[in-house]
């Protein structure tokens, strides 16, 4: 803890400085909200902290292992042993928000050096999207504050990569007073708005782009990232041609996924996640509600239209009780769980009105969605909801690149199905099987010509450690699986497989 709150003021000490605050120059400032428009150039270079206390302004090969091994021991066996020393840089940029308003954002970027041959010279670019976070002071470029931008560091900045990481609008000192979540639209903009800026700080900072081009998310982040993808092939192809993308656990098929939560399969860690999702897509597009007490019950509805992404962690809106933990409805809302596994969902305490409830299973039942695999989308739903999350939906398009698609399929959080109807509805339009690799890390080695098999490997180790320690504990070794199983057990291994497959594609292209 004291680790994030030290790189928190490094990062401040540094952002003050580049204004100007210490009596150095400052970058040259535009008040241009054009998008894409690098707001601040040069980019700030953001010291990286260490436990002895110094902050170092780039982190060389040796002490990085050493750092993450510390962390967390034996992470290095999944992302290699760095390779690269690694600088870290933070730029603000202008892009839009849900409505097509004017907003500043943020992003990191991660750029290798060093003499290794990954490190030198030209360098192919990850745009990369990260998963859902609650808190609003998220910021990528706080390399020793969060897990994941430890591991993307690690996983592709320390392998060679250029890593381009966006904030998001409505994170970090974003101008825009709420977050887009999951408006495919928007956070396509964004990201193409982030790459636009770090294409012009790159001459400034020292990294050389070699013009490849890859896509890469986890989480929300997975949706983004195919969001991207859709956006650069189809609005932005004369500005970007993408070389590779790869969704991680992401929501793709959200509308299927919200019917599956509604008609009584709600998702781990929902009651965050629907308050971000039903403000994200109001204040995009309105209609979803008069008030949030349409939606909400009453103890939960006043502030939580800024309640997330706010000041608070996930566990603090658990046990401050301004969210509840798992009841999703109540606990006489019908239809009751579709099975034992989803009963914890339905409670006392519950954040949904069974009012609200009721109105969108009366249109699930009056206009399905999704009967045809191949043609999804061909439905008419009445209820705002459902409507946006239709609007969201990711299978009306077919990659023209590889895209490679990972998860686990026991995911309580995003369901796995995503990637199942995903892959066959880009295989039913025609996209070739051998450009859309497929990675369920929880399943068995197929034999000795697996390619994936050290991802499904370690990711089974890392699973059964889970469960001696739930045991050694005295705890439930289910929950103590289901738990960490989105947010800890998969992400290590799928982007492990993630960047071999970019690698894989990389020495094809050349």
């Amino acid at each position: 803890m004291r680790q994030h709150h030290v790189a928190l003021s490094l990062l401040a000490t540094a952002v003050l400085a580049a204004c100007g605050g210490s009596g150095t120059p400052g970058p040259t400032v535009t008040d241009s909200m054009a998008r894409g428009t690098l707001l601040a150039s040069p980019p700030i270079q953001v010291p990286i902290p260490q436990a002895n206390g110094e902050a170092l302004p780039k982190l060389e090969p040796a002490a990085f292992a050493a750092k993450l091994e510390a962390g967390s021991p034996g992470i290095t066996q999944v992302t290699g042993t760095p390779k690269c020393a690694l600088s870290v840089y933070y730029m603000k940029y202008a892009t839009v928000g849900g409505a097509n308003e004017p907003a500043t954002a943020t992003a990191a970027m991660y750029v290798p050096s060093g003499s290794d041959p990954a490190c030198a010279g030209p360098r192919p670019v990850l745009l990369y999207a990260h998963g859902t976070t609650v808190e609003k002071a998220f910021n990528m470029a706080n390399v020793s504050g969060y897990a994941e931008a430890t591991l993307v560091a690690a996983m592709y900045a320390a392998q060679g990569f250029i890593v381009v990481a966006p904030n998001y609008a409505g994170y970090d000192v974003s101008s825009l007073s709420y977050h887009p979540y999951l408006n495919a639209e928007q956070q396509a903009n964004d990201m193409v708005d982030a790459m636009r800026a770090a294409r012009k700080a790159f001459p400034v900072i020292g990294a050389q782009d070699s013009g490849k081009l890859l896509i890469a998310g986890y989480s929300q982040g997975g949706h983004v990232a195919v969001a991207t993808q859709k956006a650069m092939q189809s609005t932005y192809s004369s500005e970007f041609k993408v070389t590779a993308t790869a969704g991680m656990s992401g929501p793709y098929a959200i509308s299927t996924m919200g019917d599956a939560i509604f008609a009584g399969s709600p998702n781990l860690g929902g009651t965050a996640f629907l308050p971000m999702i039903t403000t994200g897509w109001q204040k995009s597009y309105g209609g979803l509600y008069n008030t949030p007490g349409d939606i909400y019950e009453d103890k939960y509805a006043t502030g939580i239209e800024s309640l997330i992404p706010g000041q608070y962690t996930l566990s603090d809106l658990y046990t401050s009780g301004k969210l509840p933990q798992t009841a999703t409805f109540a606990k006489d809302s019908l239809p009751g769980p579709t099975s034992a596994q989803f009963a914890a969902f339905f409670g006392d305490g519950n954040l949904i009105k069974t009012s609200f409830r009721n109105a969108y299973l009366a249109d699930l039942q009056a206009n399905k969605c999704g009967a045809n695999p191949l043609d999804p989308l061909n439905c008419t739903p009445a209820h705002p909801f459902r409507k946006a999350a239709l609007k969201n939906d990711l299978r009306n398009f077919v990659p023209s690149n590889p895209v490679m698609l990972c998860g686990g399929n026991a995911d309580p959080t995003v369901f796995w199905v995503n990637t199942q109807l995903t892959q066959a509805f880009f295989q039913g339009k025609g996209f070739p099987a051998a450009a859309l690799p497929v990675l369920d890390v929880d399943s068995a080695v197929t034999g000795a010509t697996d390619p994936f098999a050290a991802a499904k490997v370690g990711f089974a180790t890392s699973k059964a450690k889970v469960i001696a320690a739930a045991q050694a504990a005295g705890q439930n070794p289910a929950t103590a699986v289901a738990s960490a199983y989105h947010g800890t057990l998969v992400p290590p291994f799928c982007n492990a497989a993630a960047r071999g497959f970019f690698q894989q594609v990389l020495a094809q292209s050349n």
